[in-house]
């Protein structure tokens, strides 16, 4: 892997002894862990300048563009749909709806993501203002949010101190996990990750990191936050309330049902895809994680992996094959990523990783491979922790 894509068969016959761990698949090149022999700045200075700038206008055109398909797939639901004659065709085009507005939905989630890291506009507040309204739409709290994945940002890799999807140590393994490690298991952990993963993460922060006390997204007294941010937590939670609240009479004027077909099964696509987006971009066997013995953050924003999603890329504003630049630098608008990757990957050589693996195979193996997380037996870097599966 690495810059230079998949090892050749030279390569992994030569490196296969040394470079990788007993549960390690050789195909992969391992990233570095040294010290990087390149600067942030060398890195920047890369990037033409242009790809720094954010345009307000540009910007909108994508929530326009996100939004104008949505509201004609949702008329399409409402008044085209109901007026097919053969059941199973309004299954399938009920099944095609589903799938494109979340996708679409998920487009419009990264847009307020991007408002997050102050990548829309010039203007904080604008930014806060787009992004509150949009993640609201989709029942997220903006705020809560923003903090906890600023915060993913500045500890990205590092196994006490990052935010999401922190892997576990071996002996930090619940008693069940060897009975998961199947494919009926794998079957079952995927489903639930996939349908429940984001809600539970945002309600009970499952897979964040460890907190002295219960952590919750929503509570603006919960661990997360500090006495400063709690303002923004409550301004957060009335607007996915205010959210609710608009879902609960459009379900007394159209019925629950309805609402659930229009808007509930695309929003559980878009649980589905956030959690597969995320999940990849930190989960992979080429990629190391670090204790504080060792963790920077340097090392740390290199240590995540770009996916080809095919068409999805574009849908998704590039948040999937430009993650690693994005790390790098969140402020970049997502219309630059695509220039600015292609600008630094010479630079980056082999800590720099991307996987073409189609997704839902990529899915398959990072479940099977990626479990808990051990430095190397007799390795000289006690600090450094890579992905393991053997029980």
């Amino acid at each position: 892997m690495g810059a230079g894509g998949r090892m050749t068969a030279k390569e992994r016959e030569d490196q296969s002894a040394t470079a990788h761990g007993p549960d390690e698949d050789p195909s992969f090149r391992r990233s570095p862990t040294d010290k990087p022999p390149f600067t942030l700045s060398q890195i920047k200075k890369a990037i033409p300048p242009h790809c720094f700038q954010r345009s307000v206008l540009r910007s909108f055109s994508y929530v326009v563009h996100d939004l104008v398909i949505s509201a004609a797939l949702l008329y399409v639901a409402v008044a085209v749909i109901p007026t097919l004659s053969s059941p199973l065709l309004r299954l399938a085009a009920w099944l095609l709806y589903w799938a494109v507005q979340g996708c679409i939905f998920t487009g419009v989630w990264v847009i307020a993501h991007e408002c997050g890291h102050h990548a829309f506009s010039d203007s904080s507040l604008l930014d806060d203002l787009v992004g509150l309204v949009l993640h609201s739409a989709l029942l997220v709290p903006y705020f809560s949010w923003k903090i906890s994945h600023r915060r993913h940002h500045s500890n990205t890799g590092s196994l006490d101190r990052d935010e999401v999807f922190v892997p576990k140590r071996k002996s930090a393994l619940r008693w069940y996990s060897g009975y998961l490690n199947n494919p009926p298991g794998r079957v079952l952990t995927l489903a639930v990750t996939l349908i429940l993963g984001w809600p539970l993460y945002l309600a009970f922060n499952v897979s964040g990191r460890s907190y002295p006390r219960f952590a919750c997204h929503f509570d603006p007294y919960g661990p997360i936050y500090s006495d400063r941010e709690r303002a923004q937590i409550f301004i957060a939670d009335a607007g996915v309330l205010a959210a609710f609240y608009g879902l609960c009479r459009l379900a007394g004027e159209f019925g629950f049902w309805w609402v659930v077909r229009v808007y509930g099964v695309p929003l559980l696509i878009v649980n589905g895809w956030l959690v597969t987006i995320t999940y990849l971009q930190h989960t992979h066997a080429a990629l190391p994680h670090y204790d504080s013995s060792e963790w920077d953050w340097f090392r740390g924003a290199l240590a995540t992996v770009d996916r080809d999603y095919g068409v999805l890329n574009r849908v998704f504003h590039h948040i999937t094959d430009t993650h690693v630049a994005h790390h790098l630098f969140s402020t970049m608008p997502q219309y630059h990523a695509m220039e600015a990757t292609k600008a630094i990957r010479p630079i980056l050589g082999e800590y720099y990783q991307f996987d073409g693996t189609p997704v839902f195979k990529a899915l398959w193996r990072e479940a099977r491979e990626c479990i808990y997380v051990e430095p190397d037996e007799g390795g000289e870097k006690k600090g450094v922790f890579w992905y393991r599966n053997k029980f």
